[in-house]
């Protein structure tokens, strides 16, 4: 190995003096320049935009007819840079650029070059080319230690198996080539699939050969020995048995190293034996084979340069932007590759190589080996760090080569192991079970995105698992290197974590709780959503609501919107959001995280009675529209009436007009000012006469008092509502003095009005009988009585005496 990495760095330094050399070639210093002139602009470019955020796009953004003259470089590296970021008020996340770097730029400039050297004359491009393939394939099948490789390079990941399996098809079907499908139709191959690979990637492979999807075999993965997450071994050689006898061939097995959602790795040292056997193609794939460039490498990914093939992506590893994806291979007979596709005898193909030729180049063993090794301590300090925070369960503690980071929130339940990631025991109700698991889920999805907020050089990736859940993926090896994490944002990410979770157990509590007191609470009604995060989901039933109805409701719409106006005007701790039911078109308010403990029942109560507050407002401004209309063709009609009434009262003589002002100048007529006036809170038409007579502002009717309102709960100074109050002696013995003063203070503006009412109580009025608050207010001052006697340090002076007598206007 150590011989091999001299010989990589010897090549190394030979061809960066050789390109040092051939920079004297003024078109490539000119292309070079040009580039880096490019990228400045553009960046700076992305800078101004970032600080004029909401600037609107330039003129030159809107399509239309190519210009006869032409436009400059900066003009149209404008128009790119507008195109790029124009819609960053929408998606302000999906358009912005890394900071690519120093090795980014020479990856950049290999695309550059290859347009550039496809313009030489065929022997020096046959000659550049071939150099520049041999150089990048001996470089990385040394590296990853593939001895005696080939490489293809490609731009899709996928594309590099479907040419092996396309390899593989003319090795084992000699007569292919002559009869074609006649020839798998006789004998159909078989590609096996661990069922942990990424999802579609047998539906692309059969579109790219052509193939029947029975073709593919799932092959399941371990469920009770080993990991959930590797390929059962012995159930693959009992499906391998069983092909051979239904007369199948059992062509290609894609093994991974590394998972594409949890990062496992197969035993390919068993599968590479049972291959073997069977003479079956292995593939290997997955980010631990960027492990084999580290001088420790685990015994599971170390076999897997033994394997017939293997997929590499050197670009997501070191952090290069447009390099192609290496699929490196080994087979003898070249002239089955070129029919399969893997070699080209055009020299453009092998110019995909070029920008990793350049990139390799540029970092060195060195700087390649070191970029894999920071991605893989990442890793591991997470993965330590994680052991320690309670709640977490870690996925791969078992995998301490893996360079990827599984973990997830979890909740210990009364009777469960928590070995085995918080599963309910058996005696639980399986509808138990579901609503934890979506709970669970549902606060996974959200600790992932807050923890992407929060820390996004950490790339963290929220994924569903089958039997898992919802989980947190960390992987630094694709996303380290172009996101610049470092140890200290590994540190923020598990602080952050030990933060968020006392957000999320305090919710999960309280959750059981909430759904208790709605389902207890008239006129409301508890909506089980497994997406929503929150404490819960309510949804106010009003009076003319379609309980059996899943389509829209206008009137509840608007009753739940301002519920959720007044709830967010309470700015307590808790967020309100309204959306459509799950299952259904009908709103709901949502309830966000608990950061607290919180009164759940006040909550309850306080939606329960705003929102019936808000119909009975809705109500009555729905009834005030024909009670006005009535009330006006009832007036309408009275001032007709009147006006008859003044004609027979003046005469027919007073209306001629010259006649008329004549006699009344002689015999003025004394008219009294009538008018009526609308009392929208009787719903009446009553006469202004008594307005003008009296100078009385005022109706005469007492309006009916306003609703209630949710019960007020008595607060300490600066705190928030919906918290529970303290318990303790201090603050009951508080509580209490407060209730008495507010007691007394209540018997006082109750017979504060004592000397104005006497003239008016019944005793002076004889026949009036007593009202029942009078007879409240002698409860009150019963009770203010004795809460003297048992407190005389709350006794307060009075000047009078309390005499408690109800003015007569009310009930006149």
């Amino acid at each position: 190995m150590i011989q091999g990495n001299r010989a990589i760095s010897r090549s190394l330094i030979t061809s960066a003096k050789t390109l040092s050399y051939k920079i004297a070639d003024p078109t490539l210093a000119e292309m070079g320049k040009n580039l880096k002139e490019a990228m400045k602009m553009l960046e700076d470019s992305q800078r101004r935009t970032e600080e004029e955020n909401g600037k609107k796009l330039l003129s030159g953004d809107i399509p239309g007819p190519l210009q006869g003259s032409g436009q400059d470089m900066v003009s149209i590296l404008q128009l790119v840079q507008n195109l790029m970021h124009g819609d960053e008020d929408e998606e302000p996340q999906s358009t912005r650029i890394q900071n690519i770097g120093e090795q980014g730029h020479i990856a950049l400039l290999g695309h550059s070059l290859g347009a550039y050297i496809s313009t030489l004359d065929k022997e020096k491009l046959r000659k550049l080319t071939t150099r520049i393939l041999s150089d990048t394939t001996l470089w990385l099948c040394r590296i990853f230690r593939y001895e005696n490789g080939c490489a293809y390079f490609h731009e899709e990941e996928r594309e590099g198996l479907a040419k092996i399996c396309r390899l593989a098809i003319h090795s084992r079907y000699e007569d292919f080539v002559v009869d074609g499908f006649n020839v798998l139709y006789n004998k159909m191959p078989v590609i096996y699939l661990s069922a942990a690979a990424r999802p579609g990637l047998g539906q692309y492979l059969c579109n790219q050969l052509g193939l029947p999807f029975p073709c593919l075999c799932r092959v399941p993965c371990n469920t009770m020995f080993g990991s959930q997450h590797q390929m059962d071994v012995a159930f693959l050689e009992k499906l391998i048995k069983d092909d051979i006898e239904r007369g199948k061939l059992p062509l290609l097995l894609v093994a991974n190293a590394g998972t594409a959602a949890v990062g496992h790795t197969d035993k390919i040292g068993r599968l590479k034996e049972l291959c073997k056997q069977y003479g079956i193609w292995l593939h290997v794939k997955g980010v631990n084979l960027a492990t084999l460039a580290l001088g420790y490498v685990s015994s599971s990914v170390l076999a897997a340069t033994k394997c017939d093939s293997m997929t590499l992506t050197p670009g997501p590893w070191l952090g290069l932007p447009a390099v192609p994806a290496v699929t490196l291979y080994k087979h003898d007979d070249p002239a089955l590759t070129l029919v399969a596709g893997l070699t080209s005898n055009k020299p453009t193909d092998k110019l995909r190589a070029l920008p990793l030729w350049l990139s390799l180049q540029y970092l060195g063993l060195d700087g390649i080996v070191e970029r894999i090794k920071h991605a893989c301590q990442l890793s591991q300090r997470l993965q330590e760090s994680l052991k320690k925070v309670n709640h977490i369960k870690i996925l791969v503690e078992d995998e301490l080569s893996s360079p990827v980071v599984v973990f997830r929130f979890f909740q210990e339940l009364p009777g469960s192991d928590p070995g085995l990631n918080a599963i309910p025991a058996p005696n639980m109700a399986p509808s138990a079970v579901s609503q934890e698991r979506h709970s669970c889920d549902a606060l996974n999805r959200w600790l992932g995105e807050q923890l992407k907020q929060l820390v996004p050089a950490s790339g963290l990736t929220v994924m569903d698992l089958e039997v898992e859940g919802t989980c947190v993926r960390f992987s630094p090896l694709t996303t380290a290197a172009v996101l610049g994490t470092r140890g200290e944002d590994v540190d923020q990410l598990v602080a952050c974590i030990q933060s968020q979770l006392p957000v999320l157990t305090c919710t999960l509590q309280l959750r059981e709780e909430f759904k208790q007191e709605v389902m207890g609470a008239a006129g409301l009604l508890y909506v089980d959503d497994p997406n929503w995060p929150g404490i819960g989901v309510v949804r106010y039933e009003h009076a003319n609501d379609d309980k059996s109805s899943l389509k829209s409701d206008p009137e509840g719409e608007k009753i739940h919107a301002g519920l959720l106006k007044k709830l967010n005007e309470l700015e307590s701790d808790l967020t309100f959001k309204m959306g459509p039911e799950y299952k259904s078109m009908k709103s709901c308010i949502y309830i966000g995280m608990a950061s607290d403990d919180i009164d759940v029942s006040e909550l309850v109560e306080t939606i329960a009675v705003t929102a019936r507050e808000i119909e009975e407002n809705s109500r009555l401004l729905e009834n005030m529209t024909e009670v006005v209309r009535k009330g006006i063709q009832e007036a309408q009609v009275q001032l007709q009436k009147a006006n008859e009434e003044r004609l027979l009262e003046e005469g027919v003589l007073r209306q001629i007009p010259v006649v008329g002002s004549v006699l009344n100048w002689f015999s003025p007529v004394q008219a009294s000012q009538k008018g009526r006036t609308f009392n929208l809170t009787a719903g009446s038409l009553e006469s202004t006469e008594h307005t003008y007579v009296y100078k009385v502002q005022g109706s005469g009717v007492t309006p009916p008092q306003t609703p209630s309102g949710a019960r007020t709960k008595q607060r300490l100074p600066g705190q928030k509502p919906f918290k529970r109050s303290l318990r303790g002696s201090d603050t009951v013995s508080e509580t209490s003095s407060v209730s008495h003063i507010e007691d007394l203070e209540k018997i006082e503006h109750l017979s504060g009005g004592q000397d104005a009412s006497e003239a008016n109580s019944p005793e002076r009025h004889p026949g009036v009988p007593t009202p029942p608050e009078a007879e409240q207010t002698g409860a009150l001052q019963d009770r203010a009585q004795r809460l003297e006697d048992d407190c005389p340090q709350m006794r307060k002076p009075r000047s009078t005496d309390l005499r408690f007598t109800q003015p007569v206007n009310s009930h006149l």
